[in-house]
Formats: C-alpha cells, sequence, structure tokens
C-alpha cells in the first residue's frame, strides 16, 4: 500500500485534534507520541500530528480538567508523561463528536454526492 508524504496528509482543522486527543484516551491511558501514532493509523496515515500542536493541545486539555498526566516509563524504557481521560473529558467528547459529525453531515450535504458534478 503507497504511504502519503507529509505534504499530501491532510491538515487537521482548527478545534480537531482535542477532539481526536480525547477519543484515543478513551481506549486507556497513553503518552504524547502514543497518541499521535494512534491518530495517524487510525486515520490510514491521512493524518499526522504535528508535535508543535500535540504538546500545546495536551497542556490546554489538562487545563481545562478534560484530561489528566502522570510520569511513567513507555515501552522503550524511556520516561513520559501518560494522559488519562477524565470524567469531564468524557462528557466533552460526547458533546464534540456530536457537533462534529452534525457538521461533517451538514458539509457533505453541501458537497453533494461523491462523484458529482464539479
Amino acid at each position: 500500500m503507497p504511504t502519503r508524504s507529509q505534504n499530501e496528509r491532510l491538515a487537521l482543522l482548527q478545534g480537531t485534534l482535542d477532539l481526536l486527543i480525547l477519543r484515543t484516551l478513551l481506549f486507556g491511558r497513553q503518552h504524547g507520541q502514543g497518541i499521535a501514532r494512534f491518530i495517524q493509523e487510525s486515520s490510514k496515515d491521512e493524518l499526522l500530528v504535528d508535535h508543535g500542536a500535540l504538546y500545546p493541545a495536551l497542556q490546554r486539555l489538562e487545563e481545562q480538567g478534560a484530561i489528566t498526566a502522570e510520569w511513567g516509563i513507555s515501552e522503550n524504557n524511556r520516561k513520559a508523561r501518560f494522559y488519562k481521560l477524565t470524567q469531564k473529558g468524557r462528557k466533552r467528547l460526547g458533546e464534540e463528536r456530536s457537533r462534529w459529525r452534525r457538521i461533517a453531515l451538514a458539509i457533505g450535504n453541501v458537497l453533494g454526492p461523491e462523484g458529482g458534478e464539479v
């Protein structure tokens, strides 16, 4: 399967990174690199999370109480911060997921069917 170059991957729309982080942490605690890898793999290499955006988003979500963080040891025996979803974060995930599904449906309605007139 051919891989996409970095330039061909889709850029994340503002606000989507928080949603994707919260969704990733729904499966359990994870460190930053693991979060980025999960998003990339889950999107079939369409989305590449820039670390310059990831860590400020993690910090922002922690400050908002949506996630917590603690130090631990990663699978390659390095010190890393592991993030975990809070109850507040679960609630926000549900709200954000509903909102983004409505947005995606609305945009799909505007664009029309695939292969339609361009």
